[in-house]
């Protein structure tokens, strides 16, 4: 319990939520010079943050709902992330197969347009017609022309992840695995109290940050007992993951009946990732599940547009997720705002500023924590100039290429797939090193968990990276859940308990 005593010290940020814009708030204050503390009450990017369809993306369908403010800067901020992630960020091209009684040409070249304008782009390709060859083409032969532009594909649950990591290295305390109880404001504090394994504690800050994502609204109704000055709307997103739909590395962007689009992307090589839905969810967020009409909803968008038929049986996996989105009063659930709003109610700077995010999207998590912190600048008086939209995420450091950090991981261990070297490369980037160490081949890389998975990655994981859990390693951190099986998983499990024994001594000691 010693350790226990060290968190009631006082920060200057105290944040709630683990997701991507509770985690960009505390890498950005923590870069600013601000003490910062994070508690997320399962793993990072548990939720919502890994439940995108993994892109980076300026939201072409949301220029027909005007959200022009919301696309400008989504689109600008492709080319930012893609600068500052670009081992887990990668130009996406997308085509838009053409059908006349949706949407006509000249409205689909008009959105184009501005979406090539209206955002800084400097790196990623401009729009252009295509043409279909009914033999080669893998849609429907009625299909015969359509149109292409770019975006970018991301590892969401690793984009949580880096900005944790540089928190961190800010200075930043982040605690997964621990749930917030209550806070309540005293002489001008917030007096947090907060629970995990280790039993109850308090920390103390100037400001309290929710970013609890689907129960911001929840957090300050029952854990501080104030009223919520917005709604939330919880939108399900589902998506279905099938062996690979079509060659190369392109992705579709489906037009529907019902004027919403369905994403087809490709995804880990092997397979095709199919989504989304918009689906108005009113269950517990804990516990989010794809229905049978989702489910079905997606193999007949896919069905009207690709020769290649799906049943049931070629669905390998599927995920769900929630996206907390400020509610507008639309009667649509697609066209609720994916905006965000920043509710911040202080009376005074003498008071303690209680600071909740409403909505928001993957692709503006940068700019939503640049919002944040000009919120607060009025507290902050020491607080240094924003940073973040130059500076490399952990990984990106001497980054020149996917392709030469591959060459350079199976050159110095020897032995080591061309597979997993370039999920290495992917995923840590020039941070692969940090845990081959000084290895030279396979055999120095400790237990092998099969798929290029060895206890030298899973240590670091587990040391330098949150993970507690086979889910937290294998569907978060890796992604390799899609190659194992229950019988891999609970040696996995096995070796991580031991892990998680051994350190829960030395913290006692």
């Amino acid at each position: 319990m010693q350790e226990l005593h060290e968190y009631s010290k006082c920060y200057d940020l105290v944040v709630i939520g683990g997701g991507i814009n509770g985690i960009g708030i505390a890498n950005d204050a923590a870069g600013r010079g601000l003490s910062v503390f994070v508690c997320e009450k399962d793993d990072l990017a548990s939720h919502t943050s890994s439940a995108s369809s993994k892109l980076i993306h300026g939201g072409l369908r949301y220029l027909e709902h005007k959200e022009f403010r919301l696309v400008r800067e989504a689109l600008a901020e492709r080319e930012v992330l893609l600068n500052k992630a670009p081992h887990i960020i990668r130009p996406l091209r997308f085509i838009m197969p053409h059908r006349p009684h949706l949407r006509p040409a000249w409205l689909i070249r008009t959105g184009l347009f501005f979406y090539d304008h209206l955002g800084k782009r400097e790196k990623l390709a401009g729009s252009n017609l295509v043409t279909f060859d009914g033999l080669d083409s893998p849609l429907h032969p009625d299909i015969q022309r359509g149109f292409e532009y770019s975006d970018c594909a991301v590892d969401d649950a690793r984009l949580v992840v880096l900005n944790a990591i540089q928190a961190r290295e800010h200075g930043a305390k982040i605690m997964t695995q621990t749930q917030c109880i209550s806070a309540v404001q005293i002489e001008g504090l917030w007096h947090v109290t907060l629970e995990n394994e280790h039993g109850v504690f308090q920390v103390k800050a100037k400001v309290l940050v929710n970013a609890a994502g689907p129960w911001v609204a929840q957090f300050i109704r029952k854990n501080l007992n104030l009223k919520s000055p917005y709604g939330i709307r919880l939108i399900q997103g589902s998506h279905i993951i099938v062996p690979k739909l079509y060659e190369g590395e392109k992705a579709f962007i489906l037009q529907n009946d019902d004027q919403r689009i369905v994403f087809t992307i490709p995804y880990l090589q092997r397979f095709t990732l199919i989504g989304t839905t918009d689906w108005e969810y009113t269950g517990d967020p804990n516990h989010v599940e794809i229905s049978a009409e989702e489910r079905a909803y997606l193999l007949d968008v896919c069905n009207d547009h690709f020769k290649q038929q799906l049943t049931e049986a070629d669905i390998v996996s599927t995920f769900s997720g929630v996206r907390p989105l400020c509610d507008d009063e639309s009667d649509n659930p697609s066209a609720v705002t994916r905006d965000y709003t920043l509710a911040l109610s202080a009376e005074s700077t003498a008071h303690a500023p209680l600071l909740s995010v409403f909505g928001g999207k993957l692709t503006t998590y940068r700019k939503l924590a640049e919002a944040t912190m000009d919120q607060l600048k009025p507290f902050f008086n020491s607080m240094k100039k924003e940073w973040t939209a130059t500076a490399l995420l952990p990984g990106a450091e001497h980054f020149n290429s996917i392709d030469e950090l591959k060459d350079q991981i199976q050159q110095q261990i020897k032995g080591i797939g061309e597979a997993t070297a370039e999920r290495w490369a992917h995923a840590y980037g020039t941070r692969t090193m940090h845990f081959l160490q000084h290895s030279n081949s396979i055999h120095e890389l400790g237990q092998d968990f099969g798929h290029g998975l060895f206890a030298q990655e899973v240590d670091y994981l587990v040391d330098q990276e949150w993970a507690i859990t086979s889910e937290d390693i294998l569907k978060r951190r890796s992604k390799l859940y899609l190659d194992f099986n229950q019988d891999e998983i609970q040696i996995l499990e096995m070796y991580l308990h031991v892990l998680h024994e051994r350190r829960l001594r030395q913290n006692v000691a």
